[in-house]
């Protein structure tokens, strides 16, 4: 399909994502990942931090209110809570999360796996994976309208996870 796949190995894609748990036949499945030059341990705060911003372009899906640039200390996500928030509101809900490791939630009837694989030299892949039920060709614009804005959110949560390992390389 035509926007499933961004920067993930042929490898990532065979792999089991927690998400693929919840949707037995989907029609869409999009993989995107990115290498993020710090550890798991620095890159998991600002994924669990998409509880309260989207972290993609901020002027579509946040209302323009700009995705906070700064941990806020949240506390580990738990399923059940809300899974994201664009323009001040609470979008879906946390289906599944191992701190650390992974974070899967429910928006808009998509499941989506946030997964962290730990690297040589403090790298981390940070891989994304959305599934969903719904027609072929739905599917088809939700793949290129996804790649568009999961590219952004993984590469602003890589460029902010970069810059607090490197700041803190800095300072020690």
């Amino acid at each position: 399909m035509i926007g499933d796949r961004w920067g993930v190995t042929n490898s990532e894609i065979l792999r089991s994502y927690p998400c693929d748990d919840f949707v037995s036949s989907p029609v869409l499945q999009a993989w995107r990942g990115v290498r993020v030059e710090a550890p798991a341990a620095a890159v998991w705060p600002w994924v669990a931090q998409v509880r309260i911003a989207p972290y993609s372009y901020d002027w579509i899906d946040n209302l323009g209110h700009r995705s906070p640039r700064q941990l806020v200390g949240l506390p580990e996500p738990r399923v059940g809570e809300a899974f994201t928030t664009a323009g001040g509101r609470k979008c879906g809900r946390i289906v599944s999360v191992d701190p650390g490791k992974q974070l899967t939630g429910t928006i808009m009837g998509a499941f989506m796996s946030y997964v962290l694989v730990p690297e040589e030299q403090n790298t981390t892949r940070l891989l994304l994976k959305v599934v969903m039920q719904t027609t072929r060709w739905a599917a088809l614009g939700l793949s290129v309208g996804d790649l568009a804005m999961a590219r952004r959110q993984l590469l602003n949560l890589k460029q902010l996870a970069e810059r607090r390992q490197h700041q803190g390389k800095a300072t020690g």
